[in-house]
């Protein structure tokens, strides 16, 4: 992945097709001389620079401590609570992150590991936040493990608007803390589920930054 653009390439298409009829239609208003063509153009443009933005992917860097779980989107923390049915099979702590059309919607892995499992769900399209969107949504999901043993799962699940779900990790593919994963298009929520004795460092309310806020610690 080539980082010296600061957009995801997932977003190229839209970039292009967006700026392309910005430009066409900006071409013509102004050869025709036509105020009916100015607005479309106008509206056009303000489209490719909210793409833009909605595809924009700075660079993160996770923290100093090395058991330092963190958060794999941007957005808001809309459950933080011990739940018994998770993909772990056992019960675990579970910290939801809601991500708006105005979060960066890069996810990053939350701890190093090996994934040992992956899994998608076609399903619904219920808002996000809603509490059945974590079992009834459309989902991709990845369980891994830490050089201890430990366990832990993270969860893309479409929202109301989301519609593409995008993960680049594989079962057997080993990953670092921080690096980019996947994707959602436009507005969804990622679900993390961490061993059951984990105290969580975020509550609900709170804002997270992918790949630098602390979520908890497996130390």
């Amino acid at each position: 992945m080539n980082k010296s653009i600061p957009f995801a390439r997932e977003g190229y298409p839209f970039i292009a097709s967006s700026a392309g009829l910005t430009f066409l239609l900006t071409l013509f208003a102004w050869k025709l001389c036509s105020l009916v063509l100015a607005v479309p153009a106008a509206l056009s443009c303000v489209l490719t620079l909210f793409i833009l933005y909605f595809f924009r992917d700075p660079e993160r860097t996770p923290p100093g401590d090395m058991w330092a779980v963190v958060a794999p989107a941007d957005g808001k923390v809309i459950v933080a609570e011990c739940v018994p049915d998770t993909p772990l099979g056992v019960p675990a702590l579970k910290i939801s992150i809601f991500m708006s059309v105005f979060n960066v919607h890069v996810n990053r892995v939350p701890f190093d590991g090996t994934v040992v499992d992956s899994f998608y769900h076609r399903g619904k399209f219920f808002d996000a936040r809603h509490g059945r969107a974590s079992f009834e949504n459309e989902r991709s999901g990845l369980v891994l493990e830490t050089g201890d043993g430990l366990r832990l799962a993270f969860v893309q699940i479409a929202g109301l608007i989301a519609r593409r779900i995008v993960c680049y990790a594989r079962t057997g593919d080993t990953l670092q803390r921080g690096e980019r994963y996947g994707l959602i298009r436009f507005g969804s929520r990622v679900d993390v589920y961490l061993p059951f004795d984990v105290k969580p460092l975020v509550k609900v309310g709170d804002v997270t930054v992918a790949g630098e806020t602390v979520l908890g610690s497996l130390g």
